[in-house]
């Protein structure tokens, strides 16, 4: 198996950690390369349902080395009760969990920080999982983040948080509230942090060379989509890291060179949580009933998403900006109760016909959206995993949304479980089964 980066192509809950579960059994390491806690990879294995938040995918595989790479940001609090949880269903977890040691650390203040813009923003807020992300990522980036190699120096830590503390407490000031935080407790909780988790934090760039240079294969695991990433995604309602393939080589100390590929996940429909603009949103009962049917509820909030058609400006994007070989559909059961199925084609604004991603936000928010439409097959899909035993109807929506998106259709998958899965042997990933 080569290595593979594993990309959401629209808003993120694609299911990647479905297709990466799948896949990981072809190869020795899966690693994560963006994103925190607010990312919920749900998997099924037989009757049992892992929601993952921080950890990569691959855990629930025996024999897996999994790496947390420096482009996360990891809620050392987070990480432990994720460790512990899986830890009392039956997984192991000891030296096949590797933390990056330049992985920078969610810290209190980022969640206090998190909601106190959120709450200024009005009307206009982002709709973000309070969980501390974005400030995080906003402290890394302005040189006063603290990173899992800090945790193993104990005694540096109060000299490490100050310059941290000093922008928290500019920033409350100016907006008339208390920095109530107890800084020197913070201290305290990141040394026993440091204790626990010190032998996992590694260079993880060197441990995912070492694994390549003895012929092992990586499985590099984005989190959110491409929509959300933070040069290419709706701006500002993005995430705050590289969601999109690019970022699997910062994120993780990878060069270009190890990459074999790209996998984008995407649904048969598209979904997004919280605020922006979503074209094809369906609005309605209609709305309600695919959501409730295909379970569109956030795995790591419980937020429902809202529901749209297939959006082939979107798709077509991601394929452009990832470079995707082989395309996963998701969740086609979810559709096969519909007599006929809208496909969003292009968009269409003041007058305009718009077949690209526009970057502008105002044009996007005023786009219509515009359909065509074809046959449902109104029968069950579920559980089929030879696509010559699909409806006709649904092959021919498979095959149509992949001439609409100018990329192959390798992976559909028919349901939540493992097995609920098509491979095409004909396609790109089919091939790398072989």
């Amino acid at each position: 198996m080569p290595n593979i980066v594993i990309v959401g192509a629209q808003w993120g809950d694609e299911g990647k950690g479905k297709v990466v579960d799948l896949l990981t059994d072809k190869v020795q390491v899966v690693a994560r390369y963006n994103g925190g806690h607010n990312a919920g990879h749900t998997i099924l294995v037989g009757q049992e349902r892992f929601v993952l938040h921080l950890i990569p995918s691959g855990i629930l595989h025996p024999g897996i080395l999994c790496v947390m790479g420096n482009g996360m940001v990891i809620d050392p609090w987070a990480l432990e009760k994720e460790i512990a949880e899986l830890r009392a269903r039956g997984v192991t977890i000891g030296d096949n969990l590797v933390v990056s040691d330049r992985a920078h650390l969610i810290l209190p203040h980022h969640r206090a920080l998190e909601a106190m813009t959120e709450e200024m923003r009005g009307d206009r807020k982002i709709g973000t999982t309070l969980r501390g992300i974005g400030p995080a990522y906003e402290d890394k980036a302005g040189r006063r983040g603290v990173r899992a190699s800090d945790l193993l120096r104990p005694a540096d830590l109060p000299e490490r948080l100050a310059e941290a503390r000093r922008h928290y407490e500019l920033i409350c000031r100016g907006a008339g509230r208390s920095p109530d935080l107890d800084w020197d407790r913070l201290a305290t909780d990141l040394t026993g942090f440091g204790e626990r988790l010190r032998p996992r934090i590694a260079d993880a760039s060197l441990v995912l060379q070492r694994e390549m240079a003895h012929g092992y294969s990586v499985l590099f695991e984005g989190a959110q989509a491409t929509l959300l990433d933070m040069d290419h995604g709706t701006y500002p309602y993005v995430t705050s890291s590289s969601a999109a393939a690019g970022g699997a080589l910062t994120g993780l100390g990878v060069p270009p060179s190890r990459i074999d590929g790209v996998i984008g996940i995407a649904k048969a429909y598209t979904t997004r949580v919280g605020a922006g603009p979503l074209p094809s949103e369906i609005g309605g009962a209609l709305e309600q009933d695919i959501r409730d049917r295909g379970h569109e509820y956030g795995a790591s909030t419980g937020r429902p998403r809202r529901c749209g058609w297939f959006d082939a400006v979107v798709v077509r994007y991601s394929i452009r900006v990832n470079g995707f070989d082989s395309v996963a559909l998701t969740k086609l059961d979810v559709l096969d109760h519909l007599a006929e199925i809208k496909v969003c084609v292009a968009y269409r604004c003041q007058g305009e016909t718009i077949r690209e991603m526009p970057a502008d936000l105002a044009v996007l928010e005023a786009c219509e959206p515009v359909y065509e439409t074809l046959p449902g097959w109104s029968e069950s899909t579920g559980g089929v995993r030879d696509f010559g035993r699909l409806p006709a109807a649904a092959r021919g929506y498979v095959d149509r949304l992949a001439e609409l998106v100018g990329g192959e259709i390798g992976i559909v998958s028919t349901g939540p479980e493992r097995d609920d899965t098509i491979v095409r042997p004909q396609s790109a990933v089919g091939s790398w089964f072989a």
